[in-house]
């Protein structure tokens, strides 16, 4: 199988990137990244040089660039690439509906246009809003985005179903619940929490921490997208998530437990605009019809995410800073693409 991994420099799409040439060497990734603040090559530093992989610099609303790439015959997309931070999204919307929406429509257009078999559209749970205690979201619920960000990605989302009803065009929606693990970027719950305790810094947790997320390690997730790639229904929406909602302040006191730090580095700021409460989501189809599982629980994952920022100082200080950006240079002159060389 031949892929396109949009946005496969960042978190997520990093890690399917790998989970995905691991475990299927014979087959060959391609990989279009913008690389803005959250694309970091250095995320795939092991697997730069293998011969079945291919990075291509170049933004996703690129048409030409789009056009030109998809001629190399892909046999299915996965689309990752999305501005995703909310508090981004509230400060700035006009980056998320331009990379969102507009991005997403470029490339199903094209991918239409060359009869693509498959395309993966990765979304979010935010798309369905705050849910009542008790109460989860299913495919078939109503979408009530709260943020600039889950709105752009709930316009997205109806691009892909439209293109579905109207062409006939095999996409395929996912949306899953918050992911952690290795690699993610440092702006993020877990990983700020983590990286700030091991600096003796202080936590910022909003309003009273009370807010429910549904944690899925990254790995898990990367499962359940190899199964949708390989055996999902065009046409069909498969929500992905572990069932088990947390608050954000369980999330916080556990990393600290583990860590062997004080809770007086805990510091409960002013709540941000729109925080959505609770997220929960019934994953039951992606496991009755797909056979996905979780295979990671939450307190083995988060032990397992400490280990990895602690074995990985190096790399949270230079995507802090922004030097990464230096490992980019000298792999792009080496392997990178562009329009002008594909």
């Amino acid at each position: 199988m031949k892929i396109l991994v949009t946005g496969g420099a960042g978190f997520i799409g990093s890690n399917f990137i790998r989970y995905f040439l691991n475990s299927y060497p014979q087959d060959v990734v391609w990989n279009l990244d913008k690389l803005t603040y959250a694309g970091n090559l250095t995320n795939l530093a092991d697997i730069a040089s293998l011969p079945n992989y291919e990075f291509v610099r170049g933004d996703v609303c690129d048409s030409a660039l789009v056009s030109h790439l998809l001629k190399k015959s892909f046999d299915a997309i996965i689309h990752f690439a999305a501005e995703s931070h909310v508090d981004r999204s509230i400060s700035g919307a006009q980056e998320f509906v331009h990379t969102n929406i507009q991005g997403t429509f470029t490339i199903l257009e094209e991918a239409r246009r060359q009869r693509v078999a498959r395309f993966v559209h990765v979304s979010t749970d935010e798309v369905y809003g705050s849910m009542s205690p008790g109460e989860l979201a299913n495919e078939r619920s109503p979408l009530s985005p709260n943020s600039p960000y889950a709105a752009s990605k709930a316009a997205a989302d109806l691009l892909v179903r439209s293109f579905f009803k109207t062409y006939g065009f095999p996409g395929i929606v996912t949306r899953s619940s918050n992911n952690y693990g290795p690699y993610q970027f440092p702006e993020k719950l877990i990983p700020l929490m983590i990286s700030n305790a091991l600096e003796g810094r202080k936590l910022p947790v909003y309003g009273d921490g009370l807010n429910e997320r549904d944690w899925i390690h990254v790995e898990d997730h990367c499962r359940a997208l190899d199964r949708v790639v390989r055996a999902g229904r065009p046409g069909e929406i498969y929500n992905i998530a572990s069932g088990r909602p947390v608050t954000n302040l369980q999330i916080v006191l556990r990393l600290l437990e583990i860590l062997g730090k004080s809770k007086e580095l805990m510091e409960f700021v002013e709540d941000r605009p729109g925080h959505d409460r609770r997220y929960a989501l019934d994953s039951s189809k992606v496991s009755s019809q797909l056979g996905w599982q979780i295979t990671v629980s939450l307190d083995d994952g988060l032990r397992r995410t400490v280990q990895w920022y602690q074995e990985n100082p190096d790399w949270v200080a230079k995507t802090r800073s922004g030097d990464y950006r230096a490992y980019y240079k000298k792999h792009y002159e080496q392997r990178g693409s562009t329009l002008a060389n594909l």
